[in-house]
């Protein structure tokens, strides 16, 4: 008899439900979210579980790997399909959500979730760590330029590397407690400055020695953040099996609604992975506004300017850019700014 388990998890505890092809409920338990004790559950089934069901979390991809290196059909469900196929449900509980689950797992109505590989959460890990860095000793320069205008003292434009230099020639003159209050903010952005330039420094190096990620970087406007975040984010290109599928993934297509005699497309839908996509704009705007070489995109892009306005111009060329990177990715090959070269390639 074929057998189909959910998983809710939890940080502490799982709630496993396991019912039948005939959607029975066989077994309910709450256990440690642990891969042993799971294991233990699921062995009593042997090779008659079919599928092991859990959504999509911060824990998913551990325990996934380690179901798997267990002998178990482990399966994430994507989340915001999981809350709508459960959303009927009356009473929202981890154990009726084990219910849910085990019923979608026999089903077969689910959308399964891509397990990155160790490689890719190790970059993304390194992409958060700098952004988050970025994001504080900004904040504190930020504190910094507010707090002071109470006592008329406006910094204007300073560069990163010459920020404590005009700060401290301005409080020169001023009160001794405020030039102490300031001195301990402006360790902490130092603080702060050295180690996001370190993760910065090692981002770098990582880049420059990944071939996929010198080859995303022939393209005008990306660099090596957006080279590593993309790559980190698709993963493993083979799972698209066309590249204007990847547009789509990462959100920068527009949604559609459609009922009736009512049929229209509205704003980019947003999904996948949002820092990901903010990259891709931005390398957009910087092909179309900072980069001087010519290329067949940049001029496609300056003519939709022209025509549809600049936002929505760089959000179709940060599309297109997210159907390149696939393309160079998939084939080898590297950025041909002309058609000449394009019809020059072989196949």
């Amino acid at each position: 008899m074929i057998r189909f388990a959910g998983l809710d998890i939890s940080l502490d505890e799982t709630h496993v439900c396991i019912v039948d092809a005939d959607g029975k409920t066989l077994k309910e338990v709450r256990v440690l979210t642990e891969p042993e004790a799971i294991a233990d559950v699921l062995h009593r089934y042997g090779e008659t579980l079919k599928r092991v069901g859990f959504e999509a979390s911060a824990l998913s991809p551990w325990l996934s790997n380690e179901l798997l290196k267990l002998g178990f059909p482990a399966i994430i469900v994507e989340a915001r399909h999981m809350a709508g196929a459960l959303s009927a449900m009356r009473n929202k509980t981890d154990r009726n959500d084990a219910r849910g689950l085990a019923q979608m797992m026999r089903t077969g109505w689910f959308r399964k979730v891509h397990v990155k590989s160790d490689e890719s959460h190790r970059i993304r890990v390194l992409l958060a760590n700098r952004r988050l860095l970025k994001r504080k000793f900004l904040d504190i320069e930020n504190a910094i330029r507010g707090t002071l205008k109470v006592f008329g003292i406006r910094l204007g434009h300073a560069t990163r590397g010459c920020f404590e230099v005009t700060l401290r020639d301005r409080l020169e003159d001023e009160d001794p407690i405020l030039r102490e209050m300031t001195e301990s903010m402006l360790t902490a952005r130092r603080t702060l400055l050295a180690e996001f330039n370190k993760c910065h420094k090692l981002l770098i190096d990582i880049a420059g020695r990944d071939e996929v990620c010198r080859r995303f970087m022939t393209v005008p406007g990306v660099g090596p953040v957006t080279a590593l975040s993309f790559k980190c984010c698709i993963d493993d290109p083979a799972r698209f099996k066309q590249s204007k599928t990847v547009g789509a993934h990462l959100g920068l297509t527009p949604k559609r609604y459609q009922s009736g005699i009512v049929d229209f497309n509205s704003r980019i839908s947003k999904c996948g992975e949002p820092e990901t996509r903010a990259l891709l704009v931005e390398a957009a705007n910087s092909m179309l506004t900072r980069v001087r070489a010519w290329s067949v995109l940049k001029a496609w892009g300056t003519r939709l300017s022209r025509r549809l306005g600049h936002k929505r111009a760089v959000v179709a060329v940060a599309r297109k850019l997210a159907v390149i990177l696939h393309r160079i990715w998939r084939d080898g090959t590297e950025f041909v700014a002309s058609r000449e070269g394009l019809q020059a390639l072989p196949g």
